[in-house]
């Protein structure tokens, strides 16, 4: 089974390298793409056997993980792992969400944060919950952490997607896939991570406010066109499936 580790990356020149360096020790094929950064976040790589893929202006995170799984196919991965390139993933956490999927491999496999509400700013924690949600409401079952990077998604569902089916440029990407997801018929699962948010990262891309916006806004375009979906309201209060299972030895990748 091949899997891809891909790592959407946009001015993150301080925390950059030990991300990709912490991922290539356990996966055979890293793929970075540097959305347009201006800090000289690509050149933090050189020497590092990872693949760079570079936008020429700044996209937005949907188009730098779209490319991303572009090429991760393009390879032939069966599975695809993201994380976040300003090092609020731990790396070492991947064959933990590797074991979840070896368990449930028609999931989508998620690292949730939100039961570290002790390390999770409290702004972005109530934001978080918020989207929550909505997300969960839409997709018809409870989801434990809609917000993070931290993924496993199998090719074969990626397959199915074309960047067109998605609203938005920015982190709208990452919870609408969630959904459209659940559409046909793939659910996520969680494995608990920690709240990492290190001093020398940049701050957050994410705005609480405006991004929040613009999820319910395509949330409830969902939910309109479904008639607002009582259905999944109803399914979405029950309680995330969280799988705690051993971590998987060896590279992440044959």
């Amino acid at each position: 089974m091949k899997a891809v580790v891909v790592i959407p990356a946009y001015d993150e020149r301080a925390t950059i390298r030990e991300v990709a360096s912490a991922a290539r020790a356990l996966a055979d094929t890293v793929i970075v793409v540097d959305d347009g950064s201006v800090d000289g976040t690509s050149a933090q790589l050189e020497g590092m056997d990872v693949m760079l893929l570079r936008h020429d202006r700044n996209r937005g995170k949907a188009d730098t993980l779209w490319t991303g799984f572009t090429r991760a196919l393009e390879l032939g991965a069966d599975l695809v792992v993201t994380l976040d390139g300003d090092g609020q993933h731990n790396a070492e956490d991947i064959p933990r969400l590797l074991a979840a999927y070896a368990l449930h491999p028609e999931c989508i496999v998620i690292g949730s944060r939100l039961h570290d509400r002790a390390n999770f700013p409290a702004r972005r924690y109530y934001a978080n919950c918020f989207a929550r949600f909505w997300i969960s409401w839409a997709a018809g079952y409870p989801i434990a952490d809609t917000q993070t990077g931290f993924r496993i998604y199998p090719a074969r569902l990626l397959e199915q997607f074309e960047r067109a089916h998605f609203h938005g440029e920015g982190f709208v990407f990452e919870s609408e896939v969630l959904i459209r997801a659940a559409h046909r018929g793939v659910r996520a699962v969680a494995v608990p991570i920690p709240g990492i948010y290190p001093k020398a990262a940049r701050a957050s891309h994410f705005r609480p406010v405006i991004d929040i916006l613009l999820i319910v806004r395509m949330v409830a375009g969902h939910l309109l066109r479904r008639g607002m979906f009582p259905a999944g309201l109803w399914r979405s209060l029950g309680r995330a499936e969280i799988i705690v299972a051993d971590p998987l030895p060896g590279p992440a990748a044959d």
